[in-house]
């Protein structure tokens, strides 16, 4: 699921949009913008209640996160 290019909190709301049309324990992989993406996405998300398994760097602007939903 790319949030590329999508400003903040849009790219938050349409991950979270997401992961209620799926099952407990399925992931989702998010590339997120440097910035304030990758600081609020996974910050709510884990607000939210779902577990974070992966974030990394993938390249100088973006970054990959894997999520876990929970509830």
């Amino acid at each position: 699921f790319r949030s590329k290019g999508v400003a903040c909190p849009m790219n938050y709301v349409k991950t979270k949009l997401r992961m209620e049309e799926m099952e407990p324990g399925e992931r989702i992989e998010v590339i997120l913008d440097d910035g304030d993406p990758i600081t609020n996405v996974p910050q709510s998300l884990k607000g939210d209640g779902q577990k974070i398994l992966l974030q990394e760097k993938i390249d100088p602007e973006h970054h990959r996160i894997v999520v876990e939903k929970v509830n």
